[in-house]
Parts: C-alpha cells; structure tokens; sequence
C-alpha cells in the first residue's frame, strides 16, 4: 500500500502565493523591529529537554515535542523563542551588551490539536529588550510591537495591557495547597474563551469552592492600575502609541509561568479569530535557566494568525515575482530572448524568462497564469531590426519598442 502523500497533521506546505504572503507581513515588521533598533538573532530548532521542560507551566510542557536521538541524548523542538533566548544571554553574556535587544523570526512547534488559527509547526516573531527594569523598556517593545502592525496595514489595532503583580496580589488568598495562585492565573487567561461560567467550573474542577471561584473573578475584574503601568502606559503614549488603542484589562493573564510584570495581547477586532500576539516582562527566567540575573521583557507575535489577519483583510498586495516575461520564439532566436533578460534584469526589472521552446499560444497561456503583467516577444523580424514587441497582458494590445524604450517603459 502506497504512502498518502500529504504533510503531518498540524503541518504546512506553503506555495508561491502563499509564501508571497507571508513574506510580505515578515519584511513589513521587519522594517519596524530594525527602525527601533532591535538586532536579529537564530537559534538551533532543537535544544536539550532540560533546556526546554520546567519554564513554561505543567500544561505547557505536555506540548513540547521530545525525543531521543542516537545518543540517548534528551532532546525537545524549540516550544517559543524566549526560553532559547535565555540560553542565549547565560551562555554568550560576556560577548552581548549590557541592554541587549534583539528580533527572531523563526518557527516553533506545538505538539496541540490542530484547528483554524493554531498549528503544530508555526512561525513567531520575537522581539525583546534585556538587561534593564525601567518601565521605559516595557514602553519601547509595546510601542513597536504597536508601529509593526500598523506598517502591515490593520485597519484597527488594541493592546489589550495589565500587570501580572495585579493578579498575584488579587488572587493569592484563594489558592490552596493543592490550587496554586499560577493554576487560577492560568485558568482566568481563559476568560475570553470559556467566558466567566466556564472559568469558574474549571476552577471548581481544579479544587476551589465555588463560591471562592466566583469571588477570585469578582475581585480581579474589579482590580485597578498599579503605579508601573500606569508609568508604562503614559511613556507608550508618549512614543506615538494613541492612548485609545491601549486597554487595561485587569483579568488578562497570559497563561506562561514566567511572567513576573507588565503582560500584554495584541488584537485586531476586524479578525475575530484571536489575539495575534502577547508577551510582557519576566525578570526571572535567564536567571532560573543560567544563574545570571538578567531582566527582560519582550513579545511573541502570532506571525500565522498576523498573515491570515493581513489576508482576510485585503492587505496583501496583489503582485507575483516575475512583472515582465521574455519568451523564447524560436530555437534560433534563443541566445537574443537570453540577452534581452540579461539587459532587463541588469536594468533592476523582475523578469522571468520562459524556460523552453515551446509554441508562441502556450508561453503566452503561461504568463496568464502567472499574473505577468507584460510580455517581450522577439522573433526573426525583430532581431533584424534589433527591436522587441512588448505585449500588455491585461488590455492585450502590443508594440514595438527598442531595448531602451522599453527599460524606460518598464521603471518609470
């Protein structure tokens, strides 16, 4: 019995239009993470379990990807990018600076049950700032984070913002021993999906009573700013972020353990799927890894909800690699359609050069299905006069231009 040939539940082929796509989100908050200053870094796509395991919450470490390789070794997938950064900052702290910031664009995967939006194998965008406790690093990563999107193009951005102080000062006295203050955390970043009934049933289930349950919800619901954001939130107005777009939501909770401070989510209210991204501060976690005290606070885009986002809004722009195509007439005028797409492309213009020789009808077929916008054709004729006939695929008319004419044509 032959193989399906399909990809792994969970997993993506993407093709050109696709890949297109995604090129375009990742180049657009590119230009931003670069404009503030943040350097690019890449880590290994596997790293020791020990690494990985421990840092993110029980629920979490179910679904790191683990395995042995054939050296017995432990090993687990990249799970997000912050943990592999902490590696990073213990191991390299004598080569980085002192603030370190740095941008990631990378995938990582989830061992989760795949469904719309959420994927075993996905991309996240990192960005982080290491190396100081001012609220003026908390405001800086929010304020890009802000601009990266606004560059893609969404019609309408929120930062949803609270403070994970908040909710431990809030909910610590309805943790028991067996329902730790992390476990109501993780349960009440689930508000916005199970609403309050669901997160004050799974609390029940969890071993607290209900009527503390409906209190612990109560309570943070009713929970006011603390002194360091309402700090943060003024320095991130003052870096251009409009003061409406940011949003105290007092039962925000951000489900990782190591979170220590400002949390926040990033949201499009047009696209109705989810969040597109959250992070916030964890001053502790380099330090639990590696043993070096090194602060940090920084975000994780939801890079494939941001495309798909960017996609259902009409944001990508409707263009394909190659703009120009020269077709080859003949086999004898081959080594001309060879150097017209040499002068063209030495000239900066995108060009795609039929790769056979087939009939004239069939390359032109090709370039409609490609999306060419225009077409070089350069049979006996014009070789003899050392011109080209330019085709316009679109209102399907045609002339005849020489090279020059047709390099001014193609870049003004």
């Amino acid at each position: 019995m032959n193989q399906q040939i399909q990809t792994p539940k969970g997993f993506r082929d993407f093709l050109p239009r696709q890949a297109r796509a995604r090129q375009f989100v990742a180049t657009k908050v590119r230009e931003i993470f670069e404009r503030y200053g943040f350097e690019p870094l890449e880590t290994p796509t596997i790293e020791y379990a020990s690494i990985l395991l421990g840092k993110y919450g029980e629920e979490a470490d179910k679904l790191v990807f683990q395995f042995k390789d054939r050296g017995d070794r432990n090993l687990a997938l990249r799970y997000d990018q912050t943990v592999p950064t902490a590696r990073i900052l213990a191991q390299y702290q004598n080569d980085l600076p002192k603030y370190f910031r740095r941008y990631q664009i990378q995938n990582v995967f989830r061992a989760e049950k795949p469904q719309k939006g959420r994927y075993r194998e996905f991309t996240q965008c990192d960005i982080d700032v290491f190396g100081s406790t001012s609220p003026i690093a908390d405001a800086e990563v929010i304020a890009c984070t802000y601009f990266a999107f606004k560059n893609v193009g969404y019609p309408t951005i929120k930062v949803k913002i609270n403070d994970r102080q908040i909710l431990f000062s809030t909910l610590e006295k309805y943790s028991t021993p067996t329902v730790s203050v992390l476990s109501i955390i993780q349960t009440v970043d689930k508000l916005d999906k199970i609403n309050e009934e669901g997160v004050i049933d799974e609390l029940v289930n969890k071993g607290l009573q209900k009527i503390d349950a409906t209190n612990a919800l109560s309570a943070i619901q009713d929970a006011t700013l603390t002194q360091n954001l309402t700090d943060i939130i003024a320095m991130t107005v003052r870096l251009g972020v409009p003061k409406e777009a940011i949003l105290f939501t007092p039962s925000l909770a951000r489900g990782l353990d190591y979170y220590t401070g400002m949390i926040y989510e990033m949201s499009v209210p047009e696209y109705t799927t989810g969040s597109l991204g959250g992070g916030g501060r964890y001053d502790n976690l380099i330090n639990q890894l590696g043993g070096v005290n090194i602060p940090a606070v920084g975000i994780a885009f939801g890079f494939d909800r941001m495309v798909e986002a960017a996609e259902s809004l009409n944001l990508i722009p409707n263009t394909t690699n190659a703009a120009v195509l020269v077709t080859v007439f003949d086999a004898n005028t081959t080594n001309n359609a060879l150097t017209v797409a040499k002068i063209l492309r030495e000239n900066g213009i995108t060009t795609e050069l039929y790769p056979s020789v087939d009939a004239l009808d069939k390359q032109l077929k090709y370039a409609d299905k490609n999306g060419c916008a225009k077409v070089i054709i350069q049979g006996p004729d014009e070789v003899a006069k050392n011109v080209v006939q330019i085709k316009d695929m679109k209102s399907r008319t045609s002339k005849i231009v020489t090279i020059e004419e047709l390099i001014r044509e193609l870049t003004q």
